[in-house]
């Protein structure tokens, strides 16, 4: 019987990503694409309704330093990202301590196991904690509340009162208790 754990990581095994790091294009822009706080994709202030289009945008989005751009060979075109381009719906862990893996669900197809290349962070902010994992090459995706929440009922409290996970082999703080 397959877990939910390896069912979450084979639905993006065979994804190959375009090599928009590589990309140089001559042509450079601006375009009127927000992505919404809530992970929503919205064209000339109107929501975009078929997501597929979205995720499609997000396989060629690019991150440099606070600015994000939809690249392609031909066309580089800045967009808005009002917090992190991508939204962790969901997640699915399997072990315990320091063997543990937390594969994360993120909103536009692809799987993410917090491990050293992607790290978990959190962010005190006025509303409470607002945590992340790197997705890809600088692009973050925001845990959503209800999932983090999940992932605290995991954490161990250390004697410090520093509340964190393990997933691969790495320890991510989540906190003070």
């Amino acid at each position: 019987m397959t877990s939910p754990f390896e069912t979450l990581l084979a639905t993006v095994e065979d994804r190959t990503l375009p090599p928009v790091a590589t990309w140089q294009p001559d042509r450079i822009g601006s375009i009127d694409i927000r992505i919404a706080t809530s992970g929503d994709w919205y064209h000339d202030g109107l929501i975009i309704k078929r997501f597929s289009i979205a995720k499609v945008f997000a396989t060629i989005l690019r991150r440099e330093g606070d600015d994000y751009f939809l690249v392609t060979p031909v066309e580089k075109l800045k967009i808005i990202v009002e917090d992190a381009p991508f939204i962790a719906t969901d997640f699915e862990a399997t072990g315990t301590d320091r063997k543990a893996r937390i594969a994360f669900a993120i909103n536009v197809g692809d799987v993410v196991v917090a491990d050293d290349d992607h790290p978990i962070r959190v962010v005190e902010t006025d509303e409470g904690p607002r945590p992340y994992i790197h997705v890809r090459d600088g692009l973050e995706a925001r845990i959503v509340r209800s999932a983090f929440y999940r992932l605290v009922d995991l954490a161990e409290v250390d004697d410090a009162g520093v509340v964190s996970v393990w997933s691969a082999g790495s320890r991510f703080t989540l906190g003070n208790a």
